[in-house]
């Protein structure tokens, strides 16, 4: 239970606040939690069983990452309304079909942030619309090498591994 919070700073896309909590074992402890309004992302699976993947430059993470399509959820915005927004935007694809596959919490220890993962079949092209801060480039992987790059620690975004993963649970692109 959160006794006292305090914000630390008020940024585009997180908060930052010192939360002085009650613990369920009786213990008192000052917390730094980063609040995000969270995420969605999408399994983009074609007709012919590979995966749209995204090679992106991401500078916290020191480099170039392969994600999934994704993105933060606007205000208000559901989540699967989130993850077709992000494919669109990002790899210029509509789906025709989605199942959901779950969420994740990158981090519990600190953040906040919930990501939505989807899986989305009959695909078809459309206009992209990137955002300018956004560096990537879009590539059609063979669902079972996309695999066995996440088994092999090719791939280490979080939501991307577990992406694949419930994917692959739900017997698609096998």
């Amino acid at each position: 239970m959160t006794e006292k919070e305090t914000l630390v700073y008020r940024g585009k896309i997180v908060d930052l606040f010192l939360e002085q909590v009650l613990l369920p074992n009786g213990a008192k402890a000052e917390l730094e939690i980063v609040r995000h309004p969270g995420g969605a992302a999408a399994v983009a699976i074609d007709a012919e069983n590979r995966v749209c993947l995204l090679r992106q430059y991401r500078h916290a993470a020191g480099g170039w990452l392969w994600e999934l399509p994704a993105g933060k959820l606007d205000p208000g915005e559901p989540p699967l309304a989130t993850a077709q927004r992000e494919l669109q935007e990002e790899a210029g694809l509509r789906a025709a079909r989605w199942e959901p596959l779950g969420k994740i919490i990158s981090s519990p220890g600190v953040f906040t942030e919930v990501v939505h993962l989807f899986l989305a079949r009959g695909l078809s092209h459309v206009a992209a619309n990137a955002e300018a801060h956004e560096v990537f480039e879009v590539h059609w992987v063979a669902f079972a090498e996309a695999l066995a790059q996440a088994r092999t620690g090719v791939i280490v975004d979080a939501k991307t591994l577990a992406g694949l993963f419930r994917a692959e649970r739900l017997n698609w692109g096998e």
